[in-house]
């Protein structure tokens, strides 16, 4: 069975011992979170959740991703800037899928 949860301003579409790196969510390694913002669970569509439905996930680790460097240049200017920005991300397991 799968499912499609909304976290992060993102869907995702889940079965269960997936992992996958979502936005940063607070908590340790080990952890279990629940989100009750199922979009779809099986062949189960909510309107906009699905009433009951859970998705148990644990936290494996907190980490960061790649660098991505935002570099802006005005010709003939002599102007040019440079950031760089490494988002924080969650490394989570989906240890359980409870669908109503």
């Amino acid at each position: 069975m799968f499912a499609v949860i909304k976290t992060g301003g993102k869907q995702y579409r889940v079965t269960a011992d997936d992992q996958f790196e979502i936005e940063r969510i607070q908590g340790e390694a080990g952890d279990k979170i629940e989100l009750a913002e199922v979009l779809m669970v099986g062949t189960k569509i909510g309107t906009p959740f699905v009433d009951g439905a859970k998705v148990t996930l644990e936290i494996v680790e907190q980490t960061r991703g790649k660098k991505v460097i935002s570099f802006k240049k005005r010709r003939r200017q002599n102007s040019k800037r440079t950031r760089g920005h490494r988002q924080n991300l969650t490394k989570v397991r989906v240890a359980n899928i409870a669908g109503a």
